[in-house]
């Protein structure tokens, strides 16, 4: 494999696949570029939403494609949002970390863990996946410029910085994401 189609309109993702490919002379091609629509998610793990999400690029664009679901489950909010980390930001970051900070300091319980689902999907329609965790402690501020998403707020075990502090270099070798790609990164040798 040569090139791949990574299944997502996240600039931030298709940066750290692009990232983690390169070494194996693999290009990625995202979504936008081939104009593919975002198939809805509605599995009810991360696995599942990754395979409709990796299979239907696969179909549509006739080449190989990998895609992720990715999210942070916060033990103050029951292991929420999990699956529904994007619609429970639903955009606005800042006021889903104080959401998450004022749950975790009334519950004194800052433990999380983020998950990553990868999924390569064959236009045939078969498919791989394999998953990723990394467990962490939510920071009581957010802190950071690098990263997206949840970053600014996750501290994985071992560092007393965020995932936003430690920057790509650190986060590509030790993140949720970097555990599943670890599994996945035996097809490209």
């Amino acid at each position: 494999m040569k090139q791949i189609l990574v299944a997502t309109h996240n600039q931030g993702k298709l940066a750290e696949f692009a990232s983690m490919l390169a070494p194996f002379g693999v290009t990625v091609i995202g979504a936008q570029a081939r104009s593919l629509p975002e198939p809805d998610e509605t599995a009810s793990s991360f696995a599942g939403n990754a395979q409709l999400k990796a299979a239907a690029a696969a179909k549509a664009a006739n080449m190989p494609a990998l895609a992720d679901d990715s999210g942070i489950s916060i033990a103050a909010l029951d292991n929420g949002p999990g699956i529904f980390s994007a619609r429970y930001a639903a955009g606005d970051y800042p006021q889903a970390f104080a959401r998450i900070i004022a749950a975790a300091a009334q519950k004194d319980d800052w433990r999380a863990r983020f998950t990553c689902a990868l999924c390569l999907a064959q236009p045939d329609g078969t498919t791989a996946t394999y998953i990723g965790h990394a467990d962490g402690l939510i920071a009581k501020t957010p802190s950071g410029a690098n990263g997206f998403g949840y970053d600014p707020i996750f501290m994985p075990l071992g560092y007393a910085k965020t995932y936003a502090e430690l920057g790509a270099e650190v986060k590509d070798k030790i993140s949720h994401r970097a555990k599943a790609f670890e599994q996945l990164a035996a097809n490209f040798k």
